[in-house]
């Protein structure tokens, strides 16, 4: 996986994934200290909205708690990425931006994944460049 950067404090951790990476972040079930969050993804709270150099993301509603700590899922939302939050064990993971998913879906390309086949060697889906392919799920469960 990516790297993990750790901000502790008084208020325990929050870890948040966000694609390769693992972050610990100062807060405690899905908010954050935007101290640590800033210095992680470099991502910061300013008046004109959520901003990482001179790209700024507006914010319509509030992204902060009565603490004035960010909440993750919201902070997503705001920057257009699904998230899903377990608070009781201080995890928030955000998914990939919508827009960036509707462009993949529009190409019908698939994204390149590795898994091993029944003798347990590596297979790439790249592997099969320039000839069809099948895809075929099946679970148990």
């Amino acid at each position: 996986m990516g790297w993990v950067a750790q901000y502790p404090g008084a208020m325990g951790t929050v870890t948040l994934i966000d694609d390769d990476r693992r972050l610990q972040l100062t807060g405690d079930g899905e908010a954050v200290d935007a101290a640590s969050f800033a210095e992680a993804t470099g991502w910061e709270l300013k008046p004109e909205g959520l901003c990482r150099g001179d790209v700024c993301v507006p914010v319509r509603q509030s992204v902060t708690d009565a603490r004035g700590r960010l909440v993750l899922p919201a902070v997503a939302a705001a920057m257009g990425r699904p998230a899903i939050a377990d608070p009781a064990r201080s995890v928030v993971a955000f998914g990939e931006p919508a827009a960036a998913r509707a462009e993949a879906m529009a190409t019908l390309a698939a994204p390149d994944f590795t898994l091993p086949d029944i003798h347990g060697n590596p297979v790439s889906l790249s592997d099969f460049d320039r000839r069809k392919r099948l895809l075929l799920a099946w679970s148990s469960w």
